[in-house]
């Protein structure tokens, strides 16, 4: 299976489309959301072109390929305008065997991992991009589509067979890693 692993979107559906046209011209077959899909949060300026409403309905869209986990910016609120459940802390696939954990990153990140093996850790909520490998796992944040931070482009990251890529939002791939243990 090929999964676009996607982080921090905050309601823009601009940088949105651009990613489901990723999305569909690579024939992936999974979106997997990690938080923070409707609202921009309190934190924030509100971004440029903010259309909860129009995220919502697109991603209704094509609920049956979407998984997505609850970031800190999500709500019941939120629920209620999807088709697809929202509100977990976290979510485990098992790919090949590879086993792939998937949070928003306020919870579980790399100052608390949770118990468990898993081949590869997946969150956002920093806003910015990350890929490595520990001695454990690899690891990636996948940044944000909508407010990277730290002079970062707007990044997301596929999954296939064992290997990361982090994309920048035009397609351009940023870093490689396959998994060596």
């Amino acid at each position: 299976m090929k999964y676009l692993i996607v982080s921090d979107i905050h309601g823009v559906l601009s940088t949105l489309e651009q990613v489901l046209d990723f999305y569909q011209k690579n024939r992936c077959d999974m979106l997997c959301i990690l938080g923070d899909v409707l609202n921009y949060g309190p934190r924030h300026e509100v971004p440029e072109g903010i259309n909860a409403k129009g995220v919502a309905q697109r991603l209704n869209g094509m609920a049956d390929q979407i998984v997505a986990v609850r970031g800190n910016c999500d709500s019941e609120v939120d629920q209620m305008m999807l088709d697809f459940p929202v509100l977990s802390d976290y979510l485990q696939l098992v790919d090949n065997g590879k086993r792939l954990f998937l949070t928003h990153g306020h919870i579980y990140n790399e100052q608390h991992f949770p118990k468990g093996h898993h081949d590869f850790f997946f969150y956002g909520h920093t806003h910015l991009w990350k890929l490595e490998q520990t001695e454990q796992t690899v690891v990636c944040n996948t940044g944000s589509i909508t407010l990277p931070k730290g002079g970062n482009e707007p990044t997301f990251a596929v999954y296939e067979d064992g290997s990361v890529t982090v994309y920048r939002l035009d397609g351009t791939p940023l870093k490689h890693l396959s998994q060596s243990f």
